[in-house]
């Protein structure tokens, strides 16, 4: 009689766990981490979301969680400026894609996963690029053969070396 309780008790939690669960939402994520590396490093950081509003702000490195999601059935998309003092700056777009898993809901999650849990959760989507590794280039290019007064965090690393103390 315990066995046949305790059996009983199980396959509905089973049943449970498939009618109330979804695909993606299981085995993916709705946040993702995303690294944020430049070279020269101590770049400023701008993120902001599809509405123009500003999620993040740091210096490189940096790592990030972002959203998938940007609501019901929406993916979310991301501008990451980075920006240095003698640099130029850089716009480097983030986007989701529609996660595989999703399609999981068909045999696993059912409709209840795949029209409301992982739409709402935002786990119906994929942010795939896992970093951002940019080089900036230099904005001190001039063809001014004039003297210039720098800061020494305005030049590039690789003119550093080339520096002589002057006493």
């Amino acid at each position: 009689m315990i066995m046949n309780t305790n059996l009983k008790l199980a396959v509905l939690m089973m049943a449970a766990m498939i009618i109330f669960s979804s695909c993606a939402s299981i085995v993916s994520s709705s946040t993702y981490p995303l690294s944020i590396k430049t070279d020269p490093s101590e770049a400023t950081v701008s993120i902001t979301d599809s509405k123009g509003q500003e999620i993040f702000r740091g210096t490189t490195p940096a790592n990030v969680n972002l959203k998938a999601g940007a609501g019901f059935f929406i993916k979310a998309e991301y501008q990451v400026k980075l920006s240095r003092a003698g640099y130029d700056d850089k716009i480097v777009p983030v986007t989701c894609t529609l996660d595989g898993w999703y399609f999981g809901n068909i045999l696993i999650g059912g409709l209840l996963g795949m029209l409301i849990i992982d739409p709402a959760t935002g786990a119906m989507w994929r942010i795939e690029q896992g970093f951002i590794n940019e080089t900036l280039n230099s904005s001190l290019v001039t063809t001014d053969p004039g003297m210039q007064i720098l800061n020494i965090h305005q030049i590039p690393e690789s003119w550093k070396e080339h520096l002589v103390e002057v006493e």
